[in-house]
């Protein structure tokens, strides 16, 4: 079973993949200044979210059973 944190890291992979391709495939077709500064943005902005997915700490867990003295 694939946790939420992997659902996580490969999705902002592709997130990541997919914004740098199309960037990549409308800067060959030709972009306005404008254009390029949008998709900068996107590709800066995917490759954030992919460190913050894994540099984020995980949430404690709380124990099964709780301690008594």
């Amino acid at each position: 079973m694939i946790s939420s944190k992997e659902a996580a890291e490969w999705g902002s992979a592709i997130m990541v993949f997919a914004s740098g391709a199309l960037a990549g495939h409308y800067a060959a077709v030709g972009m306005t200044p404008m254009q390029w500064a949008g998709a900068a943005a996107a590709v800066l902005g995917s490759v954030t979210v992919a460190v913050v997915v894994r540099v984020w700490p995980a949430k404690a867990k709380a124990s099964a059973s709780p301690h008594r003295d």
